[in-house]
């Protein structure tokens, strides 16, 4: 398990983020109903990871942003969770969205094992960061998020009406 060497409560316009951060990375970003503080850092590795963290949330929030570059740390998560949030990185890009189940089969598993999909999805650590956001039900319905389902709604919209303006305006 990693240890926290700085951590900070975010504002966005979604709600307050705790935003934590080891030397290697950022561990933790998640929401929370604690009230925004200023980073406190016990080494400035980790303090920089928080800050850039904030500013590409900032950015992704505010449209400007499509992809997150700053550092992770992954240690405390099992190996299949991390072969799950992995795989919906790499196979499920901005403004696009994927199930369950062929998040599923895209790790070679069947669709049975679409449950076990969706309890890795549900300890992702990383919310935004790793779009977890991206994942419905096999009919396409909005089903369990941590930051809840208005937020999750939120950020697909914030996502769809990207890839669409350029559309509107041609």
């Amino acid at each position: 398990m990693q240890i926290s060497a700085a951590r900070t409560v975010h504002a966005t316009p979604l709600g307050n983020v705790r935003i934590e951060a080891s030397s290697v990375g950022v561990s933790r970003v998640v929401f929370t109903d604690d009230a925004p503080a200023t980073p406190t850092a016990e080494n400035s590795c980790a303090l920089e990871y928080v800050v850039t963290a904030v500013a590409q949330l900032d950015g992704y929030l505010a449209g400007t942003r499509r992809e997150f570059t700053v550092r992770t740390d992954r240690s405390a998560l099992s190996a299949f969770d991390r072969q799950v949030l992995e795989t919906l990185e790499s196979t499920t890009r901005y403004g696009d969205t994927t199930t369950y189940g062929a998040l599923a089969r895209a790790l070679g598993r069947g669709p049975a094992d679409a449950r076990k999909v969706g309890g890795a999805l549900a300890r992702n650590p990383l919310l935004m960061l790793i779009p977890c956001h991206r994942v419905l039900g096999a009919d396409g319905a909005l089903t369990g998020y941590a930051g809840g389902l208005p937020v999750k709604r939120a950020l697909l919209d914030l996502e769809a009406v990207d890839l669409l303006l350029p559309v509107l305006l041609a």
